[in-house]
């Protein structure tokens, strides 16, 4: 399968001004998945999707394929990632150039492999899959099977509806949520069904090992006292 490498990098970021290109650990944050998307082996092309003429000056001087500039009504806060990659893959179409997949990896989850991307994309193809995702195991304590909301009366309901709460841990279903590391949808699912998911969602578990989500300054330096304990 061809599998097309998209790193969505907008401007105008806010909790973390200029978040993308910021320095983290003398790199520029966008670099650390650079590195990842040129150390994995799968990825047919990979290339940068930005608004922002400064992120675009850094992923150029990274080396990174920047084959367009996004529309700015593709980079607004409210802006989905759907039609962001639509946008790429719709670009590539009126060349004549088709890719089976796209392999999305944001830049605000910069801890991820090349080997990651690699078995990730391995699975997907290996699976009668629409999409896949990276995943984490939920907590016991935020497991949907122990937690409640409230009815119109001010009492407590399951979240998942069952009658009686499941009272032992160990038998608590395991159930995961996605972090954000990677999103591998078919073409055929982004443009003909509208959906990032489909029906069909394959999964793999991600390293627990550097899993933190950069949206805020309480991440940039969860982030930074990270890399200080790995080189400790």
């Amino acid at each position: 399968m061809t599998i097309l490498g998209i790193i969505p990098a907008r401007g105008g970021s806010k909790s973390v001004p200029k978040k993308n290109i910021k320095e983290l650990d003398g790199k520029p944050l966008l670099q650390y998945t650079v590195e990842a998307a040129n150390n994995a082996k799968l990825l047919s092309r990979v290339i940068l999707s930005s608004d922002d003429d400064d992120i675009i000056s850094v992923a150029k001087n990274l080396k990174v394929d920047v084959p367009f500039k996004r529309p700015s009504h593709l980079a607004e806060d409210a802006s989905p990632t759907l039609p962001v990659i639509q946008h790429a893959l719709q670009f590539f179409q009126s060349q004549n150039i088709h890719f089976d997949a796209v392999c999305l990896l944001q830049v605000t989850s910069p801890f991820k492999t090349g080997a990651f991307i690699d078995a990730a994309v391995k699975k997907f193809i290996e699976s009668d899959c629409d999409a896949l995702v990276s995943v984490q195991k939920v907590p016991a304590e935020y497991n949907p099977h122990w937690t409640f909301k409230a009815n119109e009366e001010g009492f407590l309901n399951l979240t998942t509806n069952d009658e009686q709460i499941i009272t032992r841990r160990q038998d608590l279903p395991t159930v995961y949520h996605r972090d954000g590391l990677i999103y591998i949808t078919k073409t055929s699912v982004l443009l003909k069904q509208n959906s990032i998911y489909g029906n069909k969602i394959a999964y793999i578990e991600s390293p627990e090992e550097g899993q933190i989500n950069i949206d805020t300054m309480d991440d940039w330096h969860k982030a930074e006292a990270y890399l200080k304990s790995k080189q400790k």
